[in-house]
């Protein structure tokens, strides 16, 4: 069974370089992925019309996120890993027969506590805090990183 990708964040990414990256990403990410038992990958946007904040946000985050899917939350306080480890985390969950993994991302503030408290993994680009649109193609190109690495394509070099 595959491991079927969620990205779940917070806003509308808008046509511009930030999409067509994303777009790029994704598209290589289930081209390679397939063969491997990854993807395809979804992406499930939210937005929290009527300013309630963080918690407002997870009620909707928590309703694309599939019932039963692995979470793994995009926060600054998060795991640093390196990009092989990453992929062999992804594996890790493919071979468990994890059916659905959820990429969580929060809005401006972040992903509320209890949302947070909820992930089975916590991920971090690094200490800076980075544009949640831009963590969306980040989090897409470390996919596509990933499941070359998995399938030994000369992609990602050490």
């Amino acid at each position: 069974m595959p491991l079927r990708v969620h990205i779940c964040a917070v806003g509308r990414l808008r046509s511009g370089a930030e999409r067509d990256l994303l777009d790029d990403y994704l598209t290589r990410f289930d081209r390679t992925g397939r063969a491997l038992g990854l993807g395809p990958v979804a992406v499930h946007e939210v937005e929290d019309k009527k300013g309630g904040g963080m918690s407002a946000e997870a009620g909707l985050l928590s309703g694309v996120i599939p019932k039963g899917a692995v979470i793994c939350a995009l926060d600054e306080r998060g795991k640093l890993m390196s990009s092989p480890d990453f992929a062999n985390m992804l594996g890790g969950w493919r071979d468990e027969g994890r059916g659905d993994l959820a990429f969580v991302i929060g809005g401006a503030d972040g992903i509320d506590p209890s949302l947070r408290a909820q992930a089975d993994a916590k991920l971090s680009f690094g200490k800076m805090v980075w544009p949640h649109m831009l963590a969306r193609v980040m989090l897409s190109e470390q996919l596509y990183r990933a499941a070359s690495i998995l399938s030994g394509a000369p992609y990602h070099r050490v």
